[in-house]
């Protein structure tokens, strides 16, 4: 497992590297195939001093991603918050991996048609962009590994997104899945025309 800690607005001293890695490096026990965990440390600007401490961290692992983030008045108490938060989501993403496991048959089919559809679409030209009002300020390439909609209704509750954006190996294509203010969720299937 690869760990990076970075601070922003603080110094990261030996002694708070030294607990996060206590604290968050024992993760890959609970969850074995962790590829990458990344530990952001922050002090921002709050009114409340309970949120000026900040610790987010973000893991992946075999294409799903774990996502926590915690405010505190303590640095200390936030990587705790952090690691029981991660605990909860690697415990029921794990029971939910488990059930899954009998379906893996359909991934194989689904990403050789992944690669067939990715070969036939093409780029959006440079003149289209030039048409938007505001501009693009962030670009953001993901790894995409084909779900069905209820992993990917799993994967966005894990994230706590209000969408999430997943290759449908049901219908082979890109869909966005959206939390509707109703509670339910909507889901947005792309046709060509």
């Amino acid at each position: 497992m690869q760990l990076t800690i970075k601070g922003r607005n603080l110094e990261v001293n030996d002694q708070l590297r030294g607990y996060v890695e206590k604290k968050l490096g024992k993760m890959d026990r609970y969850l074995p195939d962790i590829q990458e965990m990344r530990v952001e440390l922050a002090e921002e600007q709050s009114r409340k001093a309970s949120e000026r401490e900040v610790v987010q961290v973000t893991i992946r692992s075999n294409g799903s991603l774990l996502r926590a983030e915690v405010r505190s008045n303590d640095i200390y108490s936030a990587v705790d918050g952090a690691a029981e938060k991660l605990q909860i989501q690697i415990n029921r993403y794990k029971g939910k991996r488990r059930r899954k496991l009998e379906k893996a048959q359909i991934h194989a089919v689904a990403i050789a048609e992944l690669e067939a559809y990715s070969d036939a679409t093409a780029p959006v030209a440079e003149e289209e962009e030039a048409f938007f009002d505001g501009q693009i300020v962030r670009r953001k390439q993901i790894a995409m590994t084909p779900m069905n909609e209820d992993e990917a209704v799993d994967q966005m509750e894990l994230l706590g997104h209000d969408f999430f954006v997943f290759f449908n190996a049901r219908a082979a294509g890109i869909n966005v899945l959206y939390r509707r203010t109703d509670g339910n969720y909507g889901l947005l299937e792309p046709e060509l025309v």
